[in-house]
């Protein structure tokens, strides 16, 4: 999938990933395309030769800035969505029946990364967020 493709997607998708009343509350926060995580983020992540990342929050958590947040002009923090890990996510996910055609793979693939990302922004861990997911995952 094209590069220009792909963003436009990320851009479809995000209304549906974020339920309405937290959009509002995302703030000072830059979504980013990158085709694969870079040696660097590779290295800072501890990922191994055989693994990746679909994508990666960096920045300081709605729930860590204090009074003084933005003071002085705080960079934005930063949501990077890797295109091609998802696509090759998005062909699992076809592969295993959870969709119908690559695009509709895609765009869960996309929804779930942003979910997942956001859900760091507002604080949760690792732990955490696998432990929404998997009760939001439940209750389908």
């Amino acid at each position: 999938m094209p590069r220009e493709a792909f963003e436009k997607l990320v851009a479809e998708e995000f209304p549906q990933a974020v339920p309405e009343k937290f959009r509002s509350q995302i703030e000072n926060v830059a979504f980013l395309v990158e085709d694969e995580p870079s040696a660097e983020v590779r290295k800072e992540e501890g990922l191994g030769p055989n693994e990746t990342l679909l994508g990666l929050y960096h920045g300081i958590p709605h729930t860590a800035r204090g009074d003084l947040y933005g003071i002085g002009g705080a960079l934005p923090d930063t949501i990077t969505l890797y295109r091609l890990p998802l696509l090759m996510e998005a062909e699992e996910l076809l592969h295993m029946d959870k969709a119908k055609s690559l695009e509709e793979a895609m765009r869960l693939a996309i929804r779930e990364t942003i979910w997942h990302e956001v859900a760091h922004h507002f604080g949760m861990d690792e732990h955490e967020v696998r432990q929404r997911e998997g009760e939001r995952d439940a209750e389908k």
